[in-house]
């Protein structure tokens, strides 16, 4: 079933952002495949929503979730999960299971596709370091198989070498012989610096070489300013807090006087994290 106009305030974690044309929530691969296979819109995939903006004219095109991609297995050591899957979830188990190496990512909001995307990472380990292989679906429909190989990965980006191609589930290898973190110190640490319970999108910006993006904000006299609704937390100057039903247009304003501030203050671009539709 597609919705139609469906606000995709519901589904991001800032609160805010404009209307999809479609939604569509497929029960599984064969469903997205048909529907694949017909669609004719521009496509837009969530999971989360912890890493996106829609800006307030909304998205003209169809908006597929994949909350329904939810699975997770044991084959051969490896652990299976769909990209719907949360990281929390993916980590708790691991852990269960005595697969070690996913504890960071009991940290990161989001679920696997949208970390896969993006090369998430929290406390010096990265997602696609545990990443034997991943399938994803293109524009048609077609399911593959695709391998680390097939990607250039860096910090914060995953540059596909087949375009149009989504992540639709991943294979890991966490293969540590002992937990890397403690689970629990993990989110006591985030929680006691995070905003956490607040509506946020976590870390806007990527942290530029040999500094970090947080420690420039706050030291250019940024914690607590607000545009609109939208405001740098308090907590986390790498945040921004929807404080006050900020529109997406606070929000991206607030993030272009954060990057003209450092560039004029520390002659440092800040490129952003969130992704912006």
């Amino acid at each position: 079933m597609i919705k139609l106009n469906e606000p995709m305030s519901k589904h991001c974690s800032l609160r805010t952002g404009g209307q999809t044309s479609q939604f569509f929530v497929p029960e599984d691969e064969a469903a997205l495949s048909n529907f694949l296979k017909n669609n004719k819109t521009q496509l837009l995939f969530v999971g989360l929503g912890s890493n996106l903006l829609v800006r307030d004219r909304g998205f003209d095109g169809t908006t597929i979730h994949t909350k329904n991609f939810n699975s997770l297995d044991i084959s051969r050591n490896f652990i299976d999960s769909g990209a719907g899957t949360s990281l929390a979830k993916l980590s708790r188990f691991s852990q269960a299971n005595l697969k070690y190496g996913a504890e960071f990512l009991s940290a990161i909001p989001g679920s696997v596709g949208g970390a896969l995307a993006m090369n998430a990472g929290a406390f010096g380990s990265e997602i696609w370091q545990y990443v034997v292989s991943v399938k994803t679906i293109n524009l048609t429909g077609d399911i593959q198989e695709r391998f680390p190989g097939d990607y250039k990965i860096n910090y914060r980006s995953v540059i596909h070498h087949f375009s149009g191609e989504f992540f639709i589930s991943a294979r890991f290898n966490f293969d540590l012989k002992q937990p890397q973190d403690n689970v629990r110190d993990l989110l006591h640490k985030r929680n006691s610096t995070q905003p956490i319970g607040l509506a946020s999108c976590g870390s806007v910006f990527k942290n530029p070489k040999d500094t970090y993006a947080a420690k420039l904000i706050e030291s250019s006299g940024l914690k607590g300013f607000c545009i609109g609704g939208a405001c740098v937390s308090e907590k986390h100057a790498n945040y921004i807090i929807n404080q006050n039903n900020a529109s997406a247009m606070d929000i991206e304003n607030l993030i272009a006087h954060i990057q003209n501030t450092i560039k004029d203050k520390h002659n440092i671009e800040l490129e952003t994290e969130i992704i912006i539709v």
